[in-house]
């Protein structure tokens, strides 16, 4: 670490604040209360990947505290490293006994470097889609077509980070769910679904068999229209203020259909829907009700354990559970995935180790580190192959994709699924 950075860490006395009004000085004391024990390290897959104490929540904070302290600068190429390395998995946020908010620390580092220092191109183009709803159906209209004519399939096996892209949109690929019809009379409230980007476009099956497994279990289930990307891409990368009129536009469609919860079957978008608040706390004009829209919004499998779930039929399938970052860390439900899956009678659970750290995919960080996010899923992978388990269970499109894309290259059948998907399987047979 450097001499500024070591000075910090030992407690000497700090400068002023140098720039009061910047997000990260507004954050200010969530920064100050990192007391630097150390605890986040074992925590972080960027540490242990790189073994840098940089790219650890705790250097990280370091780095952070010296420009609010103006001892660097913000655009200074080493700050924009480490804080580019993080996957911001808000692992370090479990193992914290300080309760240091690191996830909304990064989010405000980042957009302060963002209006200094642009983000790559690759990642400004792939936000520019994001933010665009036709741009977004055609560029996911062009990824079905290559995923469905076996084109994704075939250059999945380019070596590296070339063929890593393909590898992720072919694991995407799904049987058509066989037809059945939820028989629950609906008596637990009105449920809106998020429909998602890449859920609805790459996932389809996903979101059908969300809303037939809700309404099996007593809710009824209505759409939002006029809703559109959660966000969560643009805030994580330093683009807040996207992610703040993206907000704003899901607060009035869901609003509009009043419904009383708001269903999200992807971790990393209900994650972000139930910081709606935070993230417009400072708008006059909208902060209450973001309030109380985040107040609405639940994971599926959190709807579904409230519900029982009820039992399906028999599966006798071999799995393994994946605990999506911010699945387990940002929204802090570990047992609701797994209660799912008990629903489901002769579904075998082998255990998975390190199961709460990340798979390396952190929405575009796969695209945009790709050598960092490589070491990242490769821990994972070695953790998964030692269950031998056929399928990898996970509620988060991002894993499902990283995840999926590991199998896919390492040749061994295996595949990833959403829990959802196993539930919907085990009603279908219940429905014959």
């Amino acid at each position: 670490m450097s001499a500024a950075a070591t000075a910090s860490v030992h407690g000497a006395s700090a400068p002023p604040c140098a720039a009061g009004s910047t997000p990260l000085a507004l954050a200010r004391a969530g920064l100050d209360s990192c007391v630097h024990c150390g605890f986040c390290l074992q925590a972080c897959p960027t540490y242990l990947a790189l073994e840098d104490e940089n790219d650890s929540p705790r250097g990280r904070l370091v780095l952070m505290r010296a420009v609010v302290e103006g001892r660097i600068a913000i655009d200074d190429p080493d700050v924009a490293t480490h804080l580019s390395r993080c996957l911001g998995c808000r692992g370090c946020e479990s193992a914290c006994p300080s309760g240091v908010p690191y996830g909304h620390l990064l989010e405000a580092a980042r957009e302060q470097l963002a209006a200094v220092r642009p983000l790559p191109l690759a990642a400004r183009a792939i936000l520019w889609v994001f933010a665009r709803q036709a741009a977004l159906r055609v560029a996911l209209w062009f990824a079905r077509m290559a995923r469905d004519t076996g084109i994704a399939a075939e250059l999945a096996r380019l070596p590296g980070a070339a063929g890593f892209p393909f590898a992720m949109l072919a694991s995407t690929a799904r049987p058509a769910a066989p037809a059945w019809t939820p028989r629950a009379a609906p008596t637990r409230g009105t449920v809106a679904t998020l429909d998602g980007c890449v859920m609805e476009g790459l996932f389809t099956e996903v979101n059908r068999a969300t809303e037939r497994v809700l309404a099996h279990n007593g809710y009824s289930v209505c759409a939002a229209p006029g809703q559109q990307c959660c966000g969560a891409l643009h805030v994580h990368a330093g683009d807040a203020d996207t992610a703040r009129n993206m907000a704003r536009t899901n607060i009035a469609a869901f609003e509009a259909s009043g419904a009383t919860f708001v269903a999200a079957n992807s971790a990393g978008c209900g994650a972000m829907m139930k910081e709606y608040g935070q993230l417009l706390a400072a708008d006059p004009h909208w902060r209450d009700r973001a309030r109380a829209f985040s107040a609405r919004v639940r994971d599926a499998s959190e709807l579904l354990a409230a519900a029982g779930p009820r039992e399906g039929a028999p599966l006798p399938l071999r799995i393994t559970c994946d605990a999506p970052c911010h699945l387990e860390h940002a929204q802090k439900l570990s047992a609701p995935p797994l209660q799912v899956l008990d629903a489901i009678p002769e579904l075998q659970h082998t255990p998975l180790e390190d199961r709460e750290q990340c798979c390396g995919s952190a929405g575009i960080f796969n695209l945009i580190e790709p050598d960092v996010s490589e070491r990242v899923l490769a821990a994972k992978m070695r953790c998964i192959a030692a269950t031998d388990a056929p399928v990898v269970a996970t509620g988060n499109p991002g894993c499902l994709m990283q995840i999926g894309a590991g199998l896919v290259r390492d040749g061994r059948g295996a595949v990833a699924r959403h829990p959802v998907e196993l539930l919907d399987a085990s009603y279908a047979q219940q429905d014959r």
